[in-house]
């Protein structure tokens, strides 16, 4: 049966088409692309259709929480498996779902905001191409226990364009986990995913993304958050696979007493390049934001930051943070730190800082005395680098399943 998707999103993904040809493509001295890699988007090695694998092994191999309040597989942007115990009320479904059984309200929270940091061409091609991705709605004062965990595997040379889209009315709480992998290890893949948070008035969003594909494919994904009035947004990024990814995180804080956390692990080794851009928006006045980026790098890896703290004018009493840190393992790696500040308010407080720096010898030759080699006390050493970030989800499900990942790639360099 065919299903008749709305007129207001059809004609949107017409328009997003138009803009996506006729926005230039990125350029090697464009501003907001400093320091990538802009070869990695030619993309023209993975046109076609991708095969589909065995469902029932993937997923069995779509294991993460014991205990998920919904759980759900895509492969190549299809559903494969759901599963829910969620509270009647919540609104829990694929979008190619949603968009049929919940337009209005689809309609009323996709893609609001522009994308600030670069990928405007990409945003639009996503937009043009989306079929599928999970839509979460939970109503006003409905507190969720538990974690959806979202599973979306890419197969054969595929391209696709997941979406999360995440609302929550009033004095509600959710979160949602997604984990990016690949259903083997030699076929190249791309992955342009968008995600969609918006957090109402006094209502908490924790939202987890686990990227882990195979080190020959690439990754774009844009995340604009929206935070409310009391609420808080806790965003988290794990980048452990992919040869190349391109992370866009904006948070806009719209309301006093509007709380957002950004973080994120990075953990490249090879060739992997991971490149990542950050606005932290304050619109309102006494709102806060914090955020800490945290990257350890092995091999001739190369990682990127460029993150922006924005005060609008009359967002007074705006207390804002900002942090990057680069653990370097490896003499030819590579690490580019760019923050920044604008500020047109007063009574702020905002600072951002950057470092990089490598293990000092003291603190090998202190767990050498305790009878570790060396190569393990690195490891040791390099993971709890990372814990600083992960232990903010405060949450120790979900903090042991990203360290299980953290873990998976440590064993991988050794």
């Amino acid at each position: 049966m065919t299903t008749t998707l709305p007129a207001w999103f059809t004609t949107r993904q017409e328009l997003a088409k138009a803009r996506y040809e006729s926005i230039p493509d990125p350029k090697r001295n464009d501003v907001l692309w400093r320091f990538s890699n802009i070869k990695q988007l030619d993309f023209s090695n993975l046109s076609g259709e991708a095969k589909s694998p065995d469902h029932t092994e993937l997923i069995a191999r779509s294991t993460g929480l014991v205990k998920p309040a919904a759980k759900f597989v895509f492969l190549n942007d299809e559903v494969i498996h759901s599963q829910s115990s969620l509270p009647e009320n919540v609104i829990c479904l694929s979008l190619a779902d949603a968009l049929v059984s919940y337009p209005d309200l689809v309609e009323a929270h996709f893609m609001k905001q522009e994308t600030h940091l670069g990928s405007a061409k990409y945003s639009a091609l996503h937009e043009a191409s989306v079929k599928n991705g999970l839509f979460v709605h939970v109503p006003d004062n409905t507190e969720i226990v538990g974690s959806i965990e979202v599973h979306h595997w890419i197969s054969d040379k595929g391209t696709v364009f997941p979406h999360s889209l995440i609302v929550t009315g009033k004095s509600a709480k959710v979160r949602v986990i997604d984990i990016f992998r690949s259903a083997d290890e030699i076929s190249p893949g791309l992955v342009i995913a968008y995600n969609d948070i918006s957090a109402g008035p006094n209502s908490a969003i924790d939202y987890i993304a686990i990227q882990a594909l195979n080190e020959v494919s690439r990754l774009i994904a844009i995340k604009e958050t929206t935070t409310a009035r009391d609420a808080r947004s806790k965003t988290f990024i794990l980048n452990t696979g992919s040869a190349w990814a391109r992370n866009e995180s904006m948070s806009r804080l719209e309301g006093p007493g509007a709380h957002s956390d950004m973080l994120s692990v990075s953990i490249p080794h090879l060739e992997q390049e991971y490149d990542q851009r950050t606005f932290q928006h304050h619109v309102s006045e006494g709102a806060y934001s914090n955020l800490l980026y945290k990257n350890t790098l092995y091999g001739r890896s190369k990682t990127v930051f460029s993150g922006l703290i924005s005060v609008d004018e009359n967002a007074h009493h705006t207390d804002a943070y900002q942090t990057c840190r680069n653990l370097l393992m490896t003499d030819d790696c590579e690490a580019n730190s760019m923050p920044g500040l604008e500020i047109n308010a007063d009574q702020v407080k905002c600072s951002h800082g950057s470092t990089s720096a490598q293990i000092s010898d003291d603190e090998i030759f202190y767990l050498q005395a305790r009878g570790i080699d060396p190569v393990q006390a690195r490891q040791l050493i390099a993971r709890g680098y990372s814990i600083d970030a992960v232990k903010r989800l405060e949450n120790e499900d979900a903090e042991n399943l990203v360290l299980s990942f953290i873990d998976s790639k440590f064993s991988r360099i050794l």
